[in-house]
């Protein structure tokens, strides 16, 4: 008996608590569907409009700077250096002397050959004078002729081989590190130093198939590069390739750049924009004013429901080029058509807004 009792005053301090709690919650539901049926504040918002402005199309990629002329310049014999004519990061010319090999035994041979090459002389004109008397045969006069023509080429042999002790800039350009020291004995292909003609300057870069009929050679092309930050180098397409890679489905294309401070280094990566002489109407927003989803970008549509109430309306569209602060439009949205500017987080479809003020757009955005 006395165990039913606790059972039911257990049974019954339960049924209260549990009451409470629903009770409770049922309060708190009924208070939150008495705010909810109030009719709720507009929030205050900036608008802007869509507006045409006229771009210059432009096709965007990556790509990498390549020197116009650029080699390690080596050495076709072998010798020890007996002078360096240059230090790293000269200017030099076409020809200018960058070192000298040792050349005692290549001037000695020189000398030996045009001592030949006299002598051969000498006997090739005594037994041309004694030609016309026939004091000696036709066929000694062509040995001797042979004699001398050989004893020539073996001095200009001699010589080429003396003048390939002497190693010279083969191109305009700047130097870079030195590679080799004074006295050291280098063998046939040592790298001495870097060259590269920097001013114009290479940039080439790729673009997809489908994007060539939208490039041809002239077209103006701008680039940047992260090791000069806040400057915008201009040039033109100067080639384009004449094949398209099977396997990435690209083709090459080469810009010539204009580099008089020598800004541009051979290896830099660059962000490429290749615009059309042409220019084409374009819608456009301010990019505040596009939330860009992983599910699709949308903006804020503003509208005037049936009482006369601004609300806005979450719209998908579709977006293109990004310049400055300002986001190309290419389906979605109309001309004309107000959206909100800025502070999107903060609103959901069908709320009423109120508007504070208009957004500019202004004109350099689309330059």
């Amino acid at each position: 008996m006395r165990t039913f009792l606790r059972f039911l005053i257990v049974i019954v301090l339960l049924g209260l608590v549990l009451g409470g709690i629903f009770g409770y919650k049922f309060y708190q539901f009924g208070q939150m569907k008495e705010q909810m049926s109030q009719p709720q504040p507009p929030v205050a918002v900036s608008a802007t409009t869509v507006a045409s402005e006229q771009w210059t199309p432009a096709l965007k990629s990556v790509g990498s700077v390549e020197a116009v002329n650029g080699i390690r310049v080596a050495n076709e014999v072998p010798g020890v250096i007996q002078e360096i004519a240059f230090e790293s990061g000269d200017t030099v010319g076409k020809g200018d002397v960058l070192i000298r090999l040792d050349s005692q035994i290549d001037e000695a041979a020189l000398r030996t050959r045009r001592a030949e090459a006299q002598l051969a002389a000498q006997e090739f004109k005594r037994i041309g004078d004694l030609l016309p008397r026939r004091a000696v045969s036709q066929s000694q006069y062509d040995e001797a002729k042979a004699n001398y023509d050989a004893a020539r080429a073996r001095v200009n042999e001699a010589e080429a081989q003396l003048s390939k002790k002497v190693i010279r800039a083969p191109f305009d350009g700047t130097l870079g590190l030195r590679l080799v020291d004074q006295g050291e004995y280098i063998a046939t292909g040592t790298p001495i130093v870097e060259i590269n003609m920097l001013d114009p300057i290479y940039l080439d870069y790729t673009l997809s198939e489908r994007e060539l009929p939208r490039v041809d050679r002239g077209y103006e092309v701008e680039a940047t590069v992260a090791a000069v930050p806040g400057e915008t180098f201009t040039g033109e397409v100067s080639a384009i390739n004449t094949s398209v890679n099977p396997e990435t489905r690209t083709v090459r294309i080469r810009a010539t750049l204009a580099n008089p401070d020598g800004k541009l280094r051979p290896g830099m990566f660059g962000t490429v924009m290749t615009r059309h002489p042409e220019q084409e109407a374009v819608l456009t927003l301010p990019r505040t004013a596009v939330s860009y989803n992983t599910y699709g970008d949308y903006v804020f549509l503003i509208e005037e429901n049936d009482s006369g109430q601004l609300t806005v309306t979450r719209r998908s569209v579709d977006t293109g080029e990004v310049r400055g602060n300002k986001v190309a439009i290419t389906g979605g949205v109309e001309e004309g058509d107000r959206v909100v500017a800025k502070g999107l987080l903060r609103l959901r479809a069908g709320q009423p807004v109120e508007i504070q003020k208009e957004e500019d757009q202004p004109a350099e955005a689309s330059e």
